[in-house]
């Protein structure tokens, strides 16, 4: 877990990328691009900002290269809004996390109609041996008791 201090710098990096992107990068190439995280170092000296791009893959890749573009200007104006004496050096990478979601999301439907089948089989099925297969302990009468006591002593 980072240090309360490093969590701060941490999302105060997020805002400051997120409205810079958003107001004063004026690349033609840069897409619908989000923010989703940035984690930073213990020492602060390198910062990963995580990003995800609305579109298609054309977008991402022109997205990329207009990040990889403006990470000098992105990080003049950290070092300006944090104060930091050492500004840490960014490193942008896309978040597979919706694509991954997406993907389970998937693998959760399919799990769901394939027991939504296994259900629908089941409403009319009926047991293959006794409705109560376990095993009970015979209960004993106290008349067998004597009719047994009688046929052994008979016996001898």
């Amino acid at each position: 877990m980072a240090s309360p201090r490093v969590r701060k710098i941490a999302d105060r990096i997020h805002v400051i990328v997120a409205e810079m992107l958003e107001r004063r990068i004026k690349d033609p190439r840069l897409g619908f691009v989000t923010v989703t995280d940035v984690r930073l170092t213990g020492d602060s000296q390198q910062a990963t900002i995580f990003y995800t791009v609305l579109g298609s893959e054309e977008d991402m890749v022109a997205s990329a290269a207009a990040l990889e573009s403006a990470k000098g200007v992105l990080r003049a104006e950290v070092g300006k809004q944090l104060g930091m004496r050492l500004v840490p050096s960014l490193t942008f990478v896309h978040d597979a996390l919706p694509e991954s979601a997406r993907a389970l999301d998937e693998v959760l439907a399919r799990a769901r109609a394939a027991d939504e089948a296994v259900a629908a089989v089941r409403e009319g099925a009926a047991y293959a041996g006794e409705t109560d297969p376990y095993k009970k302990p015979r209960e004993e009468h106290p008349d067998d008791d004597a009719a047994a006591d009688g046929a052994v002593d008979g016996e001898r």
